[in-house]
């Protein structure tokens, strides 16, 4: 295993961050969920590297103003029949949570694994929203993905809300229940997520370029009220100059190895 390409004692160093630690932020960003078969979006290989015009329709502006966005975002969705599963890494943040030293898990990936892990849902703020549901943009009402794919698969290209409203159905656009280009984050989850950080021990950032705010800014911030700060990623970051350890390697064998030592009482 190549704990970390830059310095191989990093990883024992870090579990023994993580083993001091009581409350434990961890924040994650896609290099998680990559070894579930998930791309990222700036990486070599990332959704928005090989087709740029991805990003363009990931902007709320155009989602609203083009039809055939919309259109090609359904079909897009109905035709994908990859159902990834969560893999190591996921499983690794569960048995931190298992252990009572998780405080709160706050990810910027809207893929759902952690939760389909077995994380609480008490303890998961999706900073940037969720694939899985479906919200309407002017009523607000959500739905699982599942049911309004149906709709798509029955021939409604451009789904509508069909909620109920004081002039018949409300008719707002829908969209996946994710943050795009243009939207704001959710003021409860922000406040979740910077709540945690001024409250931690210790911040793990996994899988994260640290680059995207104001996700990435709960890093300075807990490491400005005092917590220690331990990366984990396969390439360096934005932060790795605030980090008191940074690992380096593959996600799924580096996060299990770095928990279970921390775990075990023997990262002492």
């Amino acid at each position: 295993m190549d704990a970390s390409r830059d310095d191989p004692s990093a990883l024992h160093r870090a579990a023994r961050l993580v083993a001091s630690a009581r409350r434990v932020l961890v924040l994650t960003g896609a290099g998680i969920s990559t070894e579930s078969g998930i791309p990222d979006f700036r990486g070599p290989q990332g959704l928005w590297t090989k087709d740029p015009g991805a990003e363009r329709r990931a902007n709320i502006d155009v989602y609203l103003s083009e039809p055939e966005v919309r259109r090609q975002s359904w079909r897009n969705r109905l035709a994908s029949t990859h159902q990834p599963e969560p893999n190591a890494g996921h499983r690794a943040i569960v048995e931190l949570e298992r252990a009572g030293v998780l405080d709160t898990l706050v990810t910027q990936n809207v893929d759902g694994l952690h939760l389909a892990a077995g994380q609480d849902p008490g303890r998961v703020v999706e900073i940037h929203g969720t694939t899985r549901e479906v919200q309407c943009l002017r009523c607000g009402t959500r739905w699982p993905m599942a049911a309004v794919l149906e709709r798509v698969r029955a021939g409604e290209d451009d789904p509508a809300c069909d909620e109920p409203g004081t002039a018949g159905a409300c008719g707002g656009v829908l969209k996946t229940a994710t943050i795009s280009f243009g939207q704001s984050l959710v003021p409860e989850d922000l406040d979740r997520a910077e709540t945690a950080a001024f409250r931690c021990e210790l911040v793990l950032a996994v899988g994260s370029t640290l680059g995207v705010y104001p996700a990435a800014a709960l890093v300075p911030l807990a490491k400005h009220r005092g917590a220690a700060v331990v990366i984990v990623n396969g390439a360096p970051t934005e932060m790795d100059d605030l980090a008191d350890v940074v690992v380096r390697g593959r996600i799924g064998e580096i996060l299990p190895s770095l928990v279970e030592e921390a775990l075990s009482g023997t990262a002492g």
